[in-house]
């Protein structure tokens, strides 16, 4: 199931064995190399004051009432995983980011993303177009394999067109119309 990020922001995150809310989901962090959201960061933490994070693989499903934990004993600080360490280093957030096209083309920025609640891997960016180009098309929605480059600063994706290069050897008397004239019966 594909959800947006944006629907669940401050959701709760409850307790199975106290069965009351223990935080409430803030910030995912994101592995910028295969874009899977490896944990999120914390807020409204009635288990420490502390800034602390819950890793994926704690949580136990999204229902109705939130994300379902063991307790809050599966919450971690940030030195606990170094693996978690080293991306919260990196300061990455998708949210915000510039992205253009290979031929560097500006397309807008992200404003959104779509994963998948089976492995928290984000599945399409929802980018934000410029002024003129959002008069016809507000948002533009891209799919993860349309995207070839992700550094600190910006977001590679496909080029929208594909430049046909048209051979100059073919003689004009072979040439067949490759549309059909509406007005012609």
């Amino acid at each position: 199931m594909l959800i947006l990020n944006s629907k669940i922001a401050k959701t709760p995150v409850m307790g199975l064995q106290t069965g009351s809310q223990l935080a409430v989901i803030g910030e995912p962090v994101i592995n910028p190399a295969n874009l899977q959201i490896i944990a999120y960061s914390l807020e409204n933490n009635s288990y420490s004051n502390e800034e602390m994070f819950v890793r994926i693989d704690e949580i136990r499903e999204l229902s109705r009432l939130g994300f379902i934990v063991d307790s809050g004993e599966d919450f971690i600080l940030p030195d606990d995983v170094i693996k978690i360490k080293d991306i919260l280093d990196l300061d990455f957030n998708l949210i915000g980011m510039k992205v253009i096209d290979e031929k560097n083309n500006y397309i807008g920025k992200v404003v959104d993303f779509t994963m998948s609640l089976l492995n928290f891997s984000v599945q399409q960016i929802v980018i934000k177009r410029p002024f003129f180009k959002s008069l016809n098309n507000p948002e533009l929605t891209v799919h993860r394999s349309q995207i070839t480059k992700i550094d600190d600063e910006k977001i590679t994706i496909h080029s929208e067109t594909e430049e046909k290069i048209i051979s100059t050897t073919e003689k004009s008397d072979n040439f067949v119309p490759n549309y059909t004239n509406p007005f012609r019966n």
